[in-house]
């Protein structure tokens, strides 16, 4: 019997669920393309870059994840390419043919077109934006040891967060939790009483898909945390040290937080038509890309309307993701047995955000209820500990987060890199 070749480009929540979803399946031959060798968990990237877990905590290799199936490849590339007449792919790698392709490559951080920001921010949306947020903060809290220039000083002092949706929250929340609790422990000849963190967003709430009782609680609770948190202001500039707003102030900062946004991505060859707003494939129930045969999208590079309960689409979260990974592989065993396939409607179990020790909330479906304080990050722990992939994963998460918890301090302040020539230079640059 001839096997059917889907090949699946990006191995994020949607990606990694269908290939394991059809490990091992009779008929069907995977290959998972991704230009990293590893799966991450994004939603504990921030983790990562405030140096309270290492990488390994969150990242496993693919091959690893791949070890004793009999149907489930990986090729290291990035898709250039796609010939949907000829049924194949250009990656960076070389070519690819497939009988179904699944186009799950997510998002990257939209800096809405203000290319001061793209040069200059420091956004959080891969292992190597987190690791280098990392790095920029310790040698930032080095520098500030040593250094002389009283501007250079006030600059230092005030940290910015551009975009006050989960992942903004929780940055937000976890470097003030650093602030207030460990850091003049480890840095004694810092005053921390003179940090100031900023959350700015240009919405008129936090966390705006959450519900009101969430979005109340987490405002109070930020500024109790010495979070300066400012509403309906909107970046529009970042240069010279200094973050511009659309209505005229200014705060100067060597250090601008993006979470602002996300923007999918384009590739040759696929239709101008199939593209909607955020570069978003336009796909039907069954994840079916529109203006192509045996092309489908899941997760957060696909938009789907067909569902009655998300008519504007599905909120691009890692638990929407998940779902259409496992359905588009239940619709391919079908399709390969010549059964049925199933239309994707998603069950929205609720919505989670952490802010910090103790503090985060909980929009549940089943109960409908809202949970905050202690019970909520219980339960946001627990969750996102069942998550991770593997056992591995989740044994050194949940060591880390017991050591921070009870040590009270960071699991991981080791900074990669040499100190940059430089030092004059106001963004520090990886080596």
């Amino acid at each position: 019997m001839t096997e059917h070749k889907i090949v699946i480009i990006g191995g994020g929540f949607a990606g990694i669920n269908l290939a394991k979803s059809l490990a091992n399946t009779s008929g069907i031959q995977v290959v998972l393309v991704d230009k990293n060798n590893y799966n991450h968990f994004s939603p504990l990237l921030y983790q990562v870059a405030t140096g309270l877990l290492d990488i390994s905590s969150i990242c496993i290799p693919f091959r690893t994840l791949f070890k004793g199936t009999k149907n489930l490849n990986f090729r290291l590339g990035k898709l250039l390419e796609v010939f949907p007449g000829e049924q194949k792919i250009r990656l960076s790698t070389g070519e690819l043919s497939y009988d179904s392709l699944v186009i799950a490559t997510g998002t990257v951080s939209n800096f809405f077109g203000m290319e001061n920001i793209k040069k200059n921010a420091l956004p959080m949306k891969s292992v190597e934006d987190a690791t280098k947020l990392r790095n920029f903060l310790l040698r930032e809290a080095e520098k500030y040891t040593y250094t002389n220039d009283i501007d250079e000083k006030r600059k230092m002092q005030n940290i910015v967060v551009s975009g006050a949706g989960p992942s903004g929250v929780e940055i937000a929340g976890m470097l003030a939790e650093m602030r207030n609790r460990i850091l003049e422990k480890i840095y004694p000849e810092l005053d921390s009483t003179k940090m100031k963190i900023y959350l700015v967003d240009g919405a008129a709430t936090l966390l705006p898909p959450m519900r009101e009782k969430s979005q109340q609680y987490s405002l109070e609770t930020l500024k109790k945390m010495g979070v300066k948190v400012l509403l309906n202001k909107m970046v529009r500039d970042y240069k010279d040290d200094v973050v511009y707003f659309k209505d005229g102030e200014k705060i100067e900062t060597k250090t601008l937080i993006w979470t602002a946004g996300v923007i999918a991505l384009k590739f040759k060859g696929m239709p101008e038509g199939s593209y909607k707003e955020s570069k978003r494939l336009k796909v039907d129930a069954y994840h079916r890309v529109e203006h192509t045969e045996n092309i489908y999208a899941i997760g957060d590079a696909c938009i789907l309307q067909e569902d009655p309960n998300f008519p504007n689409g599905h909120p691009q979260l890692g638990s929407v993701a998940q779902q259409q990974g496992k359905l588009l592989a239940k619709n391919f065993k079908a399709m390969v047995n010549k059964q049925t396939m199933q239309a994707f409607t998603y069950d929205d179990k609720g919505t989670m955000a952490i802010i910090g020790r103790k503090k985060a909330v909980a929009d549940l479906n089943i109960p409908k209820t809202t949970l905050t304080g202690w019970i909520a990050w219980i339960s946001w722990l627990f969750v996102h500990l069942l998550l991770l992939l593997n056992y591995r994963n989740q044994l050194r998460t949940m060591w880390n987060w017991a050591t921070a918890y009870f040590g009270k301090a960071q699991s991981q302040g080791i900074m990669l890199g040499e100190i940059p020539e430089d030092e004059s230079n106001p963004q520090i640059k990886e080596k």
